[in-house]
Parts: structure tokens; sequence; C-alpha cells
């Protein structure tokens, strides 16, 4: 696997949102995507025990969703928790990961935020520019921004904005269930990354590119 870009991971708290601060603007805000025919999603969790970061990658075919690829990697958890700098903790596991792939998907989407971020920089922005990948970020709860409520029906959604920047959409992707916050991560546009995500969510709230993460993730935790 080739990076585009690459930085030192020895960083503190402070080095990292400089980091953040001097990459946020390389991040493509709109579209420059392939002809889209695999899609991955990408879970990260953390072994407190052991003190390793665990990453999933589990790769589907678009439009079918069905399994071609899928990796796990255990990396040793070097940088403290901090909220809004989790990428540094998380990317060196799912980056191992990647590596581990048999080809790099065309499009991936993220079970976290993109610049829907105090610095616009959230790991699927991260991720995205280290490897010079379409993503979105698709994440469960909000970090940052304010929205009104998305009407109850599928694909409803309503702008996420922060600072008078739209930053995100809050995306009803089932009837009755939590709306998800999506955002650009890298040379994906805020509209398509609401159109992939309804394009890889089926009848449950989260997107089958998460659930097979999410299942991968478990399933190697278990082990």
């Amino acid at each position: 696997m080739s990076r585009r870009l690459r930085h030192r991971w020895d960083l503190s708290a402070r080095e990292a949102i400089a980091l953040q601060q001097r990459l946020a603007p390389r991040v493509e805000r709109r579209d420059r995507l392939p002809e889209v025919r695999t899609v991955a999603g990408v879970d990260a969790s953390y072994d407190e025990a052991r003190k390793l970061a665990l990453a999933a990658v589990a790769v589907l075919a678009f439009p079918g969703l069905q399994r071609l690829d899928q990796a796990i990697a255990r990396v040793p958890v070097a940088f403290p928790y901090v909220p809004g700098l989790l990428s540094f903790r998380e990317l060196p596991a799912v980056l191992a990961a990647f590596e581990r792939l048999r080809a790099l998907p065309d499009l991936v989407l993220c079970d976290g935020q993109g610049i829907a971020h105090p610095r616009r920089f959230g790991i699927a922005s991260h991720l995205g520019l280290l490897l010079d990948l379409p993503t979105i970020g698709v994440a469960k709860t909000r970090l940052v921004g304010e929205h009104r409520a998305p009407p109850d029906r599928r694909g409803a959604w309503t702008p996420l904005t922060d600072r008078d920047e739209a930053i995100g959409a809050v995306v009803r992707t089932r009837k009755g269930a939590k709306p998800l916050y999506v955002s650009i991560g890298h040379r994906v546009s805020l509209a398509s990354a609401v159109r992939w995500t309804m394009a890889c969510t089926t009848r449950y709230r989260l997107p089958e590119t998460t659930r097979a993460a999410d299942r991968l993730a478990a399933t190697a935790r278990a082990a």
C-alpha cells in the first residue's frame, strides 16, 4: 500500500493539534471519486488490559454490498485519550489493517467524524488525506455544531453548522431511528457524502459498511 502522506505519531497533544491545523486546509471538499465498485467500513476499539488498539476494515462490493475482503490489526496504543485527537490513537492500527487488504477500496465510510470536528480534521479526513482516498465521516453522535432535527423519514436531513459554516448533515437513515452525523472526509462533497451513506444503508440505522466492520471487530475481540 502506497501512502501519499506520512507524519510522525510520537507527538504531544499540542503538537497533534498543530498538525491538524496544518493539514485541515489540504482536505478536498469536492468530488474526486473513481467509479465506485468497492466500499469499506472501518471500526477501531481498545483492549485496555493489554493497551492495544484493534482495527477492523471490511470491504464490500457496490452496489451488492457483499463482503469481498477484510483485515484486522492490533497495535500498541501510544497516544493518550484526548477528545478531538482520537485519530492519533486509532489510525496506526487502522493503517496497519489497510496494509493487509488485497487492494484499497474505492470509497471508505468511517465510524467517526470528517470535517464535523472543531479543527475540521476528524478521523475520516485524516485517513483520507494519508491514503489519498475518498472518505466520509459517518458518526453516531455529534462532536460539534448545531442542527434542527431532520424529518422522520428515510433520507431526510438537515444541515449541521458551526460558526456559520456547514460542516455536515444530520441524516435520518431509517424512520423512527436516531439520525447519523455525516460529513466530508476527503475527496467527497457533502451532497455526495449523504448520497453514498444512504446508498450503503439498507433496512438498519447504520450503513452496511459500518455493520460489517463492527461484526468483524466483535469477532476479533472474542477470539
